[in-house]
């Protein structure tokens, strides 16, 4: 109905718990303090960066600079002696000289000529000592092939890293005459010094925005949730039967308005549904009342005329007559009336189910009886002991044993012939009866609705016949369950002794 799914609605709402989550205070405060570390982090990295790019451009710098400082005092050491094309032991005559341009700058330098024998050294990396104090063919080649007639290459030395420029000495004329080594060793103290200082800096005014950040956060997400605070504690005290108040917000966000609305909206809802509620809910009462008592009235129905048809079919045609048999059929019928004697007397007191009246009874005997109204071919019974006594109250139990039994044969299709097994097996503390049958099986899709009031996947009935028995075995103080599939259900209930 309209009405109920409305009220479903409004109690779906209602369910979840708000402290179970964190508030929407909490998360924008969160997330303020978040983006302000997030941009902090991200500006330290790029501060890195930064500061990475410079270190390299200011010691790219540095050696070309001094490189070229070099270049021009070998250069003009070299044309002044005329040392170009002269033989290793000539050049050993100006040791002295290269060995003063080398305090003079205080760097390290290497001469070679260019078939890469050494004629002036005072740094060599390992890889130059190892191959006998002369440039690899490798580094020549690269050195004459490129552009610049320059080439840069990492070392890492026993020393440490290092960069190395190899490049050709021009005379006057742009003519090589020979190789120039400089190892370069960075410095570090520049970059190091100008980091550190500006991190100084920078640890203070993060602090001073991460405070400011914390009180800003603070208020702004008690402000921004304000509102929904108001909203929360008046939901909270909505209810379907209570005396609702509207809301009414000064200066409300478009947003806020709009939930408010909603919410003044939902209590006429609520006010509407309320009084069809009230009349809808005394007309439930009486037809759900209605079912109930024609179901209760309707089971034992079914076995009087089978009794009545049964007795007719055995004694009365062309048979002898038994008075056993009549008295039986007298008890069965009387059992069945008493029964409908117990719904009425229920239906007196506002459709109330009868209330289990326990007593010491041979489960035994009574499901063999209640079971003598259908067709013995139908079913067989079994028990593990010819008697098990079992507080019952007998009329309910019949009725358990009834429906059970009307449902297993229903379930079997027109073209199969029903084969039904109940089977009583008696345990240390417990009785255990068992209820087969060969029906075509319980569908996954209603497996935990069978025992709901008021569903049926028959075209006939109410629905009502497993749920009332699930009520009677509970009344026992017993469990009940199943299990299906294609080939047939088992239901298996479980009674203490």
């Amino acid at each position: 109905m309209q009405l109920q799914a409305t009220i479903t609605d409004i109690e779906i709402v209602k369910i979840p718990s708000i402290t179970a989550k964190i508030s929407l205070r909490n998360q924008i405060f969160v997330a303020m303090i978040f983006l302000v570390l997030l941009a902090c982090l991200l500006i330290l990295i790029a501060t890195y960066f930064q500061y990475q790019n410079e270190s390299e451009d200011y010691n790219l710098f540095r050696l070309n600079r001094k490189e070229i400082q070099l270049r021009n005092q070998i250069s003009y050491l070299v044309n002044t002696n005329n040392l170009e094309n002269k033989s290793d032991d000539h050049w050993i005559k100006y040791k002295d000289d290269f060995t003063a341009i080398m305090k003079i700058h205080n760097v390290n330098f290497s001469v070679f000529n260019l078939k890469g024998d050494a004629l002036f050294n005072s740094f060599l990396p390992l890889e130059i000592i190892a191959n006998n104090y002369k440039l690899s063919e490798v580094v020549l080649t690269k050195i004459n092939s490129s552009i610049e007639k320059r080439v840069l290459i990492e070392n890492n030395d026993e020393v440490g890293k290092f960069q190395s420029s190899y490049s050709l000495l021009f005379n006057s004329y742009g003519v090589p005459y020979g190789v120039l080594f400089f190892p370069y060793f960075e410095d570090v103290s520049f970059s190091e010094n100008e980091l550190n200082k500006f991190l100084n800096s920078l640890y203070k005014i993060y602090l001073a925005m991460l405070i400011v950040a914390i009180l800003f956060a603070y208020f702004i997400s008690k402000y921004v949730t304000r509102p929904l605070e108001a909203i929360r504690l008046k939901i909270d005290q909505t209810g379907l039967l209570e005396q609702n108040e509207k809301i009414y917000l000064k200066n409300a966000t478009k947003e806020v308005f709009s939930l408010i609305n909603s919410y003044n909206q939902m209590v006429d809802e609520l006010e509407k549904s309320a009084k069809k509620l009230a009349i809808q809910e005394r007309e439930q009462a009486w037809q759900e009342m209605a079912k109930q008592v024609a179901h209760e009235i309707k089971n034992p129905l079914t076995p009087m005329r089978l009794t009545v048809q049964s007795f007719e079919q055995r004694f009365l045609k062309n048979k002898p007559y038994s008075e056993g048999k009549i008295k039986e059929f007298s008890k069965i019928l009387i059992e069945q009336i008493d029964t409908m004697k117990d719904v009425a007397n229920a239906f007196s007191d506002f459709a109330a189910l009868p209330k289990a009246k326990l007593k010491s009874l041979d489960i035994v005997e009574i499901s063999r009886r209640s079971l003598e109204i259908f067709e013995q071919s139908e079913i067989n019974f079994t028990s593990s002991h010819p008697e098990i006594f079992v507080n019952l109250d007998r009329t309910q139990w019949v009725r358990v044993m009834t429906n059970l039994i009307q449902n297993g044969i229903q379930s079997v299709s027109a073209e199969s012939k029903a084969e039904l097994k109940v089977e009583i097996k008696k345990l240390p503390n417990e009785v255990q009866i068992n209820f087969s049958d060969n029906g075509v099986g319980i569908s996954k899709s209603i497996k935990d609705k069978i025992f709901e009031p008021k569903f049926t996947t028959k075209t006939k009935g109410m629905g009502l016949g497993l749920g009332i028995v699930k009520n009677i075995i509970n009344s026992h103080g017993g469990k009940i369950n199943y299990s299906s599939s294609s080939k047939g259900t088992k239901f298996t209930i479980i009674l203490k002794i």
